[in-house]
């Protein structure tokens, strides 16, 4: 059985700026969808793609995500602390992103991204596809120097506590899916997408 070490979730401070593991992983998920989209638009894997548009769909994407995410925290998980204080939905670095709010997010960024490019709609996620699991494996491994996200309980072998939660053994399903969801699916779909 395993404990799970307990992060200090602050990775270094930039003078007041506390700069958090999640939010680096955030930076790793964009920096891999960076270099991997100017690479398959320079492979011409896909006719009509430029290595340029990759820049722009990241940022119709960083937009997407964090402005979706966010929202998706407030309304999903605590809309009745933020209709008392709704300048509080506004403080980022107090934490508190939705994964489903940040998927709803760049969607709706994407489509945007399509109609101002004159692309359809199945062309740009085609292209987009096999950039995405890896910046969500990053994000599962944010999840896990966080500390959250821990699966059910367990004897396996490799459980492991979570002192933040309880005493019981647990599935490490962050790291689960950082290995199926993050590298597994990477490699599946980068390989199909050829």
């Amino acid at each position: 059985m395993l404990v799970h070490p307990q992060f200090d979730p602050v990775a270094f401070h930039l003078g007041p700026l506390a700069v958090r593991w999640y939010g680096l992983m955030y930076l790793v998920g964009f920096v891999l969808f960076v270099v991997l989209g100017k690479y398959r638009a320079r492979q011409n894997l896909l006719t009509g793609w430029h290595p340029r548009d990759v820049d722009d769909m990241l940022f119709y994407g960083v937009f997407g995500v964090i402005l979706g995410g966010r929202l998706g925290y407030v309304l999903f998980y605590k809309p009745g602390y933020y209709l008392t204080n709704p300048l509080d939905a506004l403080a980022l670095w107090q934490g508190g992103m939705s994964f489903h709010g940040g998927f709803i997010g760049v969607l709706i960024a994407l489509w945007l991204f399509a109609r101002r490019r004159h692309k359809r709609w199945f062309e740009v996620t085609d292209f987009v596809a096999p950039l995405i699991p890896l910046g969500l494996g990053a994000g599962r491994l944010g999840n896990f120097i966080n500390g959250e996200l821990w699966g059910r309980p367990t004897s396996l072998p490799w459980a492991m506590v979570f002192p933040q939660v309880d005493a019981q053994p647990r599935h490490p399903s962050q790291l689960y899916e950082f290995g199926l969801e993050g590298l597994a699916l990477f490699a599946l779909v980068w390989f199909y997408a050829r």
